[in-house]
Parts: structure tokens; C-alpha cells; sequence
């Protein structure tokens, strides 16, 4: 049995496979960063490091990889408040953000950060080319220590909610609501998107909000967290796509 890929390796292998990237070393003093960029207009999506605990403010000695990547400002204030998300380290960080790969941050995770950068940093000719064709399913968050949003929907079948992604009108969204219920309970469209807002309190800070309507109710205790970890989902920190597999199971109501 061949050892166990390290995630560095991982990602770089997501990268190579998704998107014909090979990172490139540019500085031979330091072959350990390695550079992810576009192929067509040279733009970085991505730069991984080994970079000392102490530079990223942790205790012990030692390095520990980390991969740098471009996001929507909105979802970097939210995930710097998570374990495994750091400000980008020698880097823009408001527009970065720096994900230690040391098991902290799961790798589907890490895979749609990567996505979003790569689609951010994309050439207009690039993006033509991967734009969509049709609606796109997604699952994103809700905490309802910050926000009821089980009364909400309660009292109203369409909401305005944080937008921080390219969530487009026509999309599906499925809502993941942290503890106490730890379920997908929501199914919704997206009506109207990319509507500006300047709201910010101590837990969130929102640029952009989106129109949805609840499509479907699921009761809590039904599509758990433990459940949905059978589909790939190991965490729902930020808005990622929907594995279609967990999709179609919820749509049949059984696990496959």
C-alpha cells in the first residue's frame, strides 16, 4: 500500500486534474511555495506554502502548509472567524485569505475555495467559456445564535439573506442550520441577487444580500450532519456547491 498523500499533495492533484494547472516554483531559494496561476492571463489563484507557526500566530515550533486564495470579501470576514482560516499571509487580505492544509479545514471545502478563486481570477474569455447553462444547486449556512431563522421562515416564505458567492437568480439553495437542529431543513430559490447592502455588527459584516423563497421544509433530525457526511459534505462553513448525489437522495427521500 502506497503512503498517504499529504493535503498539499492533495490540492495540487484537485488542481492538475480540474483545471490542467501545474504550480510552478518560481523562486529557487524557496521551492516549497508554489504558484497557481491562469494559464491564458498569468493571474495567481492560488500560492502554497510552508510558512513558520509563528509568522501565522500559533503556538509550537515547526512550519505548516497553507494555501492562499481570492475570495468575495464578505466570505473572508465570515471565515476568519473559523479554525483553519488565517489572514492571508504576505498577501492582500481583504481580498485573501490564507486555509492551513493540516486537516483543520476539510478538503471539499478547500476544493470550492479553489474553485471560486480560480473563477474570480479568470480571464473574460475564461469565464464565457465556464459560464453556466443552467440553474446551479448550492448549500450554504445558518446560525441561528445570530439569526432565527427558523421563525423567520415561520413567519415569511421569502427572505433576504447574505449573498457571498456567485449564487445567481434561478439557483437552488439548500440551508444548513447549525446546532441546536445541525440539519439541512430549507430548500430555496433565488429570486432576485447581488443586491447591495452596508450592514456590519460585531459577528457579520454583509456587502451583498439575495431575495430567496422557501421552496421545502425538512424536519430537523432527518438530513443530520452525520448524515450528509456520507455524501462528501464534511463541513458547510461557507456557501459550496451541492453534491448532486446528496441531492437526488433528498429528492427520493432515502440514502443511497
Amino acid at each position: 500500500m502506497g503512503e498517504k498523500m499529504t493535503a498539499r499533495e492533495e490540492v495540487l492533484r484537485y488542481i492538475q486534474k480540474e483545471y490542467g494547472v501545474t504550480a510552478q516554483r518560481p523562486w529557487a531559494k524557496s521551492p516549497e511555495n508554489e504558484v497557481l496561476r491562469h494559464a491564458d492571463n498569468q493571474k495567481w489563484f492560488g500560492l502554497i506554502m510552508a510558512v513558520g507557526k509563528s509568522h501565522l500566530g500559533m503556538s509550537g515550533d515547526g512550519y505548516v502548509d497553507v494555501i492562499n486564495v481570492k475570495l468575495d470579501p464578505m466570505l473572508i470576514d465570515m471565515l476568519r472567524q473559523q479554525e483553519g482560516f488565517l489572514p492571508a499571509y504576505h498577501m492582500n487580505k481583504v481580498s485573501w485569505i490564507s486555509i492551513r492544509l493540516d486537516g483543520s479545514v476539510a478538503l471539499d471545502t478547500i476544493y470550492d475555495l479553489i474553485d471560486q478563486s480560480f473563477l474570480l481570477t479568470a480571464s473574460k474569455k475564461k469565464k464565457k467559456e465556464m459560464k453556466r447553462t443552467g440553474p446551479k444547486d448550492w448549500l450554504i449556512p445558518a446560525n441561528p445564535k445570530y439569526y432565527d431563522v427558523v421563525g423567520a421562515f415561520r413567519e415569511n416564505k421569502v427572505l433576504d439573506w447574505k449573498q457571498s458567492s456567485d449564487i445567481r437568480v434561478g439557483d437552488f439553495v439548500y440551508m444548513y442550520v447549525a446546532a441546536p437542529y445541525s440539519s439541512i431543513m430549507y430548500k430555496c430559490k433565488a429570486l432576485e441577487v447581488d443586491i447591495p447592502s452596508t450592514y456590519s455588527d460585531d459577528n457579520l459584516t454583509i456587502r451583498k444580500i439575495m431575495m430567496i423563497e422557501l421552496l421545502e421544509t425538512y424536519e430537523p433530525g432527518i438530513w443530520t450532519f452525520e448524515r450528509i457526511k456520507q455524501f462528501g459534505v464534511h463541513a458547510v462553513r461557507g456557501p459550496r456547491s451541492m453534491p448532486v448525489e446528496l441531492k437526488e437522495a433528498m429528492e427520493i427521500g432515502a440514502v443511497k
